[in-house]
């Protein structure tokens, strides 16, 4: 049998978040010390929010052991070679670190309190523990022996004062609750109950305020939403937000530069059938374009770092790209996502936000820093969660407003999923068995009739009288819905606001189906009910001079590859549609 050689590279830290671990095992670790002057220059209490699985774990876990006084001899090991171990700052090491990570709270919101409390306990006497040389004698048992997380961290870190020790919480993941929120509106008055007037988390967070005055000297607490942060902060209103600044915009998730450099550095250890370019550019339309500042809009955009690591460690391992782009962990949490949406099919019909953003292609909205849990439903509070959740990126300024549009596929591919499903709620089921069929024979035998004729079939299946209100906006969203979910395309909806209309290119996913034989070009248009027949060989003749003048177009003609190119021409009339042809 073949002996098995270890590939002498470094290992990727996919799903990894010790930072130590990271460094020891010799792993890949894109360098992000040189924000560690930043954040010491910053404010002393740092609030950071940034969507899920977006690194925000692993830069905790290296803020801790950069500062925890434990740490001291192995500051070399772990950051010799970094940045921060070139230009150390004057407080490296000099920390006692008490770490909570409320994702551990086990317990819904009507016992929070006890989770709450258990976390604390196990984390308290944790810190009691490992710092034992620093602190006064018998703390721990004194500490067992107060009553719940409030007046025990009182205690600790009044202690912690007496010996002149200096803490730095940091707090992961505070908002955790919210998801029980979003959920059921039971929650919110359970919740409400507990950040507001005698609440207890509430109580903590005042606590954690009061410890300001005494041994805690610095946060830096982390999230996904600022929903629970107004909730808490009128309490605690020493905190400043710092998600919006545009100097901490590349602190978490990686710059292209980084995902080049990464690429280059395994392009060298690992056998690549694709250059850096072409690997760069298989990535960007899935994993990039989050802007975390208005004021970077146009200069820098960021990937998600968990999906590049997820990918490069695929390529590695296979020579090729995945032929799932978006990991299961990741679906998982769109999950949230669902909730969401429920929540905007709840207001005003015509204020649909998803609806709005799916057949207009951005929605407009002012970007808020934080809001209580009871206005979640407000359109324009709703905008800033999707923008928090990585739903929404900012794409710079539109009539004063900041413009946001969906950053990339893969947030694509959820969004149009739970925006089909939602119909799927309503009793109406797709055939996913037909839909997959269906859509083979479009990108092998070339079948678009079957395919487009099963969309209309759908449309009229399901749409309400609501939606016949909505007419071409509903038409365009569903038909986009619809072709996002055919894992052989790629659909890129081409938006041109002076013409009015939107086409779509199903651009064919060669990376993936090499063997794949056709791609698409389809104009939509749209006459009413009412309209005389008239209009439709117009709006007719209109689609084939727009397919062809796209077809044209350097990216179909780049993208399209060795497959056929199909111009489509579909025109619906009210909920019909009486032209599906070729041109």
């Amino acid at each position: 049998m073949e002996k098995y050689i270890a590939p002498d590279r470094k290992r990727i830290p996919y799903g990894m978040m010790n930072f130590a671990v990271i460094r020891r095992d010799d792993c890949y670790y894109v360098d992000k010390t040189r924000f560690i002057p930043m954040i010491e220059e910053a404010d002393k209490f740092f609030f950071f929010i940034r969507p899920r699985r977006f690194g925000k774990s692993l830069t905790v876990n290296m803020l801790q052991h950069y500062y925890d006084i434990l740490a001291k001899d192995k500051f070399d090991a772990l950051f010799g070679d970094l940045y921060i171990g070139k230009h150390p700052t004057r407080d490296r090491n000099s920390y006692l670190v008490l770490y909570l990570n409320f994702s551990g709270i086990v317990g819904e919101l009507h016992n929070y309190r006890k989770g709450l409390d258990a976390h604390c306990q196990t984390m308290f006497d944790y810190f009691c523990d490992i710092y034992a040389d620093y602190l006064p004698k018998g703390i721990k048992e004194e500490l067992d022996k107060k009553e719940g997380a409030v007046e025990q961290f009182e205690y600790l870190f009044t202690e912690c004062n007496k010996t002149n020790q200096r803490i730095y919480l940091f707090i992961d993941e505070y908002d955790h609750f919210t998801n029980a929120i979003l959920s059921d509106i039971e929650s919110l008055h359970r919740y409400t109950d507990e950040t507001h007037g005698e609440g207890y988390l509430r109580a903590f967070f005042n606590k954690i305020k009061a410890g300001t005055y005494s041994s805690i000297e610095r946060c830096f607490i982390t999230g996904v939403s600022p929903v629970t942060m107004d909730d808490l902060t009128s309490g605690f209103n020493i905190g400043t937000n710092y998600s919006l600044t545009p100097e901490f915009n590349e602190m978490i998730g990686f710059t292209e530069e980084e995902v080049r450099q990464m690429l280059t550095y395994y392009s060298t250890t690992s056998p690549f059938n694709h250059s850096v370019d072409e690997l760069t550019e298989i990535m960007k339309p899935w994993y990039d374009n989050y802007c975390f500042a208005e004021e970077c809009y146009g200069e820098t955009t960021m990937y998600n770092s968990n999906m590049v690591l997820y990918f490069v460690k695929n390529y590695i391992q296979r020579g090729k790209a995945p032929r799932d782009m978006v990991e299961d962990n990741i679906r998982i949490d769109y999950e949230k996502l669902r909730m969401l949406i429920r929540k905007d099919k709840e207001f005003a019909h015509d204020a649909s936000i998803i609806q709005t953003l799916v057949s207009e292609g951005y929605v407009t909205g002012e970007l808020k820093k934080g809001f209580p849990a009871v206005n979640i439903t407000n359109p324009d509070n709703f905008v800033s969660l999707l923008y928090y959740f990585g739903m929404l990126t900012i794409s710079g300024t539109y009539k004063g407003k900041t413009k946001l549009t969906i950053p990339n596929q893969v947030v694509r591919e959820q969004i149009y999923t739970y925006l089909l499903s939602t119909y799927n709620e309503a009793e109406l089921n797709f055939s996913s068995y037909e839909k997959n069929e269906l859509a083979s024979a479009l990108a092998y035998d070339g079948d678009w009739k079957a395919y487009f004729g099963y969309i209309a079939d759908c449309l009229k299946r399901y749409t309400s009288q609501r939606d016949k209100q909505k007419g071409e906006f509903f038409v365009h969203g569903f038909t986009l819905a619809m072709t996002a979910q055919n894992r052989f395309y790629r659909p890129i909806s081409e938006q041109d606001t002076q013409a009015g209309y939107v086409d779509i290119f199903l651009c064919p996913l060669l990376d993936i189906y090499s063997d794949m034989k056709h791609s698409y070009i389809v104009e939509l248009k749209y006459a009413k009910y009412k309209d005389p027949e008239s209009r439709v060989e117009e709006l007719r003749q209109e689609a084939i001079a727009q397919a062809n003048r796209y077809a044209d177009t350097d990216t179909v003609k780049r993208a399209v590859g060795t497959t056929q190119l199909h111009k489509i021409v579909v025109v619906y009339k009210g909920m019909d549609m009486p032209i599906c042809e070729e041109v």
